[in-house]
């Protein structure tokens, strides 16, 4: 059985960007809830799961200026910075898995991840990632977390993987975060299936 990183690395090798099932050509929900946060452009910013996603580069183009990309694929960031170009020497690439990881302490005012939490199956896992976000994110700081919804795919990239509504995100969370606000998306994959996810907006206390 090949490890979480093994197989990440070989989804990435074998398939393009627009090929896999999350792919976005922009990420619509996720730019206008880290727009409604309100942080200035200079303020810290980590896409947890980044990869290859295009939102590092819509990031770019509305003038936020520190923004890490945080993904266990080495071949994923590769991808993100080949399209970037001379833009990617802007951005702070982070090879790792966010559940093994060391992140600056209280330090990014936005945590996003789009899909990364929902293929954490074992508890664990996700106690060690909702601690990541806890002494990664300052106080005040926010959260977006998106996964698949209770109507979403119980199976991605060949994974099983956890699915939720708001109040479960929530009490995954804990009593450190404040839900602030939830969405569902209908999320249209490449080939035209559909995706149910969840988006969750958060705020450290």
């Amino acid at each position: 059985m090949l490890d979480t990183k093994a197989h990440w690395e070989n989804v990435y090798a074998t398939k393009a960007p627009n090929q896999v099932s999350w792919y976005q050509t922009h990420p619509v929900i996720s730019l206008e809830l880290i727009g409604a946060t309100g942080i200035a452009p200079r303020e810290p910013i980590i896409d947890v799961g980044g990869g290859a996603s295009t939102l590092v580069d819509d990031l770019l183009d509305a003038g936020y200026e520190n923004i890490s990309v945080l993904d266990i694929s080495a071949k994923a960031l590769e991808t993100a910075q080949g399209r970037l170009g001379e833009r990617a020497a802007r951005v702070n690439w982070i090879e790792a898995d966010v559940t093994q990881t060391e992140l600056p302490a209280q330090h990014f005012a936005v945590w996003h991840d789009r899909a990364v939490f929902h293929f954490l199956t074992d508890p664990i896992a996700r106690w060690r990632y909702v601690d990541a976000v806890r002494d990664a994110v300052r106080p005040g700081g926010h959260v977006i977390v998106a996964s698949f919804a209770t109507d979403g795919p119980e199976m991605c990239s060949g994974l099983v993987v956890q699915r939720y509504d708001a109040e479960k995100m929530r009490a995954e969370f804990g009593d450190a975060f404040t839900l602030l606000s939830s969405q569902r998306e209908s999320h249209q994959t490449p080939w035209g299936s559909e995706q149910k996810f969840i988006y969750c907006y958060c705020r450290k206390e």
